[in-house]
């Protein structure tokens, strides 16, 4: 098992290529829950694992899985990959470059629908695996820098996520919230790991990205700087979680070293996907058990929530692939 990384440039490129590739040319993909099904000789057991970029939590827990599935189910490989995760997750599976993923439950929603980024897309070969973990909206900003909450983002200079990825659908909905439009402010497309040093460096206001909580980077880069999380309004934040498939969701104080209340934002699911045309029933079932049965061995604090009882949180109407949906069943758990 290895990790390797996918640049954001190449990655982001290749999935606006994929999700064009990807349309049926009518439009008409929403509401089609109907999953096309490898045939026997269709199926692989060398896999290549999309996550995150590198500064998330998707990308040390993919390698962790990754090594997992190696070890506890015969006859597989697999390669996690760092990518820009989950759009350009999905458009991969549904192409068949790769057959596992990482991404936002909000986002394989919207692909399913052929929404947003996936207008015009049929994406019909990628199945729900797992649900992990709630992942949490941070705002941050520098101490100092006069900007004390998002209102006053307008005008500033922000790192909005990769175009395309989830963390800029999350940073558009909020920002829109507000009433802080295109044009209203300085975009910079970055994921938090690149946004960094440029937040440090005081080249950016704000940076607006979605992990796992707590994620170590930003702990580690507050114990050099004096970082700050922005929080939203009760109002704006259940406006938010009415009219889109994020929910409400609080950063609690002791998640961060350096924050002394809790932060209300907003979350989704992280969830593992998978081909359907390209991995079998039987092996999504063994990628399935294996993501529960050996939770405790993962080393990151998202392993502690990882559980089958909360294995469809955020699943929506998104479709299952028929190996978890197996497992699901046996386990008695409650299917959408």
């Amino acid at each position: 098992m290895g990790i390797r990384r996918t640049s954001a440039a190449a990655a982001t490129a290749a999935a606006m290529v994929v999700l064009a590739a990807c349309g049926n040319g009518n439009g008409d993909a929403e509401g089609d829950e109907d999953l096309e099904i490898g045939e026997e000789d269709d199926f692989v057991t060398d896999l290549t694992f999309g996550t995150g970029g590198t500064a998330g939590v998707y990308y040390p827990l993919g390698g962790e899985y990754a090594q997992i599935f190696e070890d506890t189910i015969d006859d597989i490989s697999v390669d996690a990959i760092s990518t820009d995760a989950s759009v350009f997750n999905i458009g991969q599976i549904s192409q068949e470059e790769m057959q596992l993923g990482m991404a936002q439950s909000d986002t394989f929603i919207t692909a399913i629908n052929g929404e947003d980024d996936f207008e015009g897309a049929d994406i019909d070969n990628v199945g729900w695996i797992a649900g992990l973990y709630p992942e949490a909206a941070h705002i941050v900003t520098m101490e100092g820098s006069g900007i004390e909450s998002v209102e006053d983002l307008e005008g500033a200079n922000i790192a909005v996520g990769a175009p395309g990825s989830g963390t800029r659908a999350v940073s558009d909905a909020i920002l829109a919230a507000y009433g802080i439009e295109d044009g209203d402010y300085e975009a910079y497309e970055e994921e938090f790991d690149d946004s960094q040093s440029l937040l440090q460096d005081g080249n950016i206001d704000a940076s607006i990205f979605v992990v796992g909580t707590p994620t170590g980077s930003l702990n580690e880069m507050a114990a050099t700087s004096d970082v700050t999380l922005l929080g939203l309004d009760e109002d704006v934040a259940s406006d938010i979680a009415g009219d889109t498939y994020f929910d409400e969701y609080t950063i609690e104080s002791d998640n961060y070293d350096f924050l002394d209340d809790d932060v209300l934002t907003l979350s989704v699911s992280a969830a593992v996907l998978g081909s359907t045309t390209q991995i079998s029933e039987d092996l999504a079932y063994d990628i399935t058990a294996a993501i529960f049965d050996n939770a405790e061995d993962i080393t990151l604090p998202q392993g502690e929530l990882i559980s089958h009882e909360d294995a469809l949180l955020g699943i929506g109407d998104a479709p299952l692939h028929p190996g978890a949906e197996r497992y699901y069943e046996e386990q008695d758990v409650e299917l959408p």
